[in-house]
């Protein structure tokens, strides 16, 4: 009731509405003059730690300043959030739990910042994001499938139902691809983009990070490692159903185990119920930070996943020249060649995963030629450069096919602005 005695109708609801419109594929550009660069939103769904928040992270420091203003948001917080600040970038959060809300405040967020193009990473920044774009009015939507994660009916069901308004997926193997389109994306436009790796982060020895004297390995000891989260579909149990024939055939082999997730409480239980000469050398370390530096110390790294998207753990250690054991799952294959420049088994084979660790922790020969191997592999197909690059060919080829590069150029000469002068990209410190 006003001062007045009359009652007023409730304000019409806008955001709402918007949030709840229909999907469209023709969007509108931003007539905006108030930037004429493109502004890209790099969208992350979750805060925490993993392989796609590595690649987010990659990504988002390297895009070319000069060619797109960038803005950072998360649908959450966590320790990737955290880690991007103090790499001195600035990134939103919307910590919503619910989903309508989120697109609610996100479509609010992307009118008020005038995005030109949204570049989702993970599910649900894939859910939250193109239904936020689309009824901002985004021009350009596109996503990141960064997992080889097997979801719900229900979930695959949601998705599929959005592709039709993303106008492009990047995946990073062909393998990822052709899973996505079983999942009835096929009628997605995508573009195969591998990860990459930062090289200059392995150009010169890291500092030593004293992970074999915390653990009470001696320098000269081979050191299996494995970086990965601890969860099922990694691979872990039957890495540790090999491990006693490994201790057995290598008595000086130790195995470490890097990482934390849900089943770090079943792993310490297999861990004890081994023969105790087993037992002895096998260590769970949490969480580190100093993952190049751990990656270091390693004399064979392994990775015994189920379900893998492309492995970011193996590039990162066959950039520091550590020999791989991997399974021949989803995109790894397309990374590592079996003899060559990495050992592959097949997935939940612990006597083949067995037999790969004691040719490699019994030869220093064989480690020293695949991890020279590995990083030629790595420095010719999977550098953060390259990825960047292939990701901003993708970018400008849809801004334009949107109309969006038109429509901030306005009148002045195709070019004008684009390029100022300046740093090109932020430069990185090392991690």
């Amino acid at each position: 009731m006003s001062p007045t005695g009359i009652r007023r109708a409730p304000a019409p609801d806008h955001e709402a509405a918007i949030a709840g419109a229909a999907y469209v594929r023709h969007r509108r550009v931003h007539r905006s003059r108030s930037h004429q660069r493109p502004r890209v939103l790099q969208l992350l769904a979750t805060g925490g730690t993993g392989g796609a928040q590595e690649s987010y992270t990659g990504l988002l420091l390297r895009l070319d300043r000069a060619r797109y203003e960038v803005r950072a948001l998360s649908l959450s917080a966590g320790n990737a959030v955290q880690r991007i600040r103090r790499l001195g970038l600035e990134v939103d959060v919307i910590d919503e739990t619910d989903d309508e809300a989120a697109v609610r405040a996100l479509s609010a967020w992307l009118r008020r910042n005038e995005i030109d193009l949204v570049h989702a990473h993970m599910f649900r920044a894939e859910v939250v994001g193109t239904r936020a774009a689309v009824a901002a009015g985004t021009p350009v939507i596109m996503a990141t499938v960064h997992s080889s994660r097997v979801r719900s009916r229900e979930d695959v069901a949601a998705i599929a139902a959005l592709t039709p308004a993303m106008d492009r997926l990047i995946v990073p193997s062909e393998a990822i691809m052709a899973k996505v389109a079983l999942e009835g994306r096929g009628g997605a436009r995508f573009a195969v983009i591998p990860n990459g790796v930062d090289l200059s982060r392995f150009a010169t020895p890291p500092p030593s990070c004293g992970l074999r004297r915390e653990l009470g390995v001696p320098e000269e000891a081979p050191l299996i490692g494995v970086v990965a989260r601890l969860e099922p579909e990694k691979g872990h149990a039957h890495l540790l159903e090999a491990w006693p024939r490994v201790a057995a055939a290598v008595p000086d082999a130790w195995l470490a185990i890097v990482g934390e997730g849900s089943a770090e409480a079943d792993l310490r239980a297999r861990v004890n119920a081994m023969p105790a000469d087993a037992a002895a050398r096998v260590r769970l370390t949490g969480r580190r930070e100093d993952v190049a530096a751990v990656t270091a110390e390693l004399s064979v790294a392994v990775l015994p996943s189920l379900r893998e998207a492309q492995g970011i753990s193996l590039l990162e250690a066959m950039a520091r020249r550590v020999p791989v054991v991997a399974s021949a799952v989803g995109g790894i294959p397309e990374v590592v060649t079996d003899g060559l420049d990495g050992l592959l088994v097949p997935p939940a084979s612990p006597d083949a995963l067995a037999e790969a660790l004691v040719a490699l922790a019994r030869s220093p020969t064989l480690r020293a030629r695949l991890g020279a191997a590995g990083y030629d592999i790595v420095r010719d197909r999977f550098s953060i450069d390259a990825q960047v690059r292939r990701t901003e060919a993708v970018y400008d080829e849809e801004l334009e096919r949107a109309g969006a590069l038109a429509a901030l150029r306005g009148p002045e000469p195709v070019g004008a602005g684009l390029r100022p002068r300046g740093r090109a990209a932020l430069e990185v410190p090392p991690l």
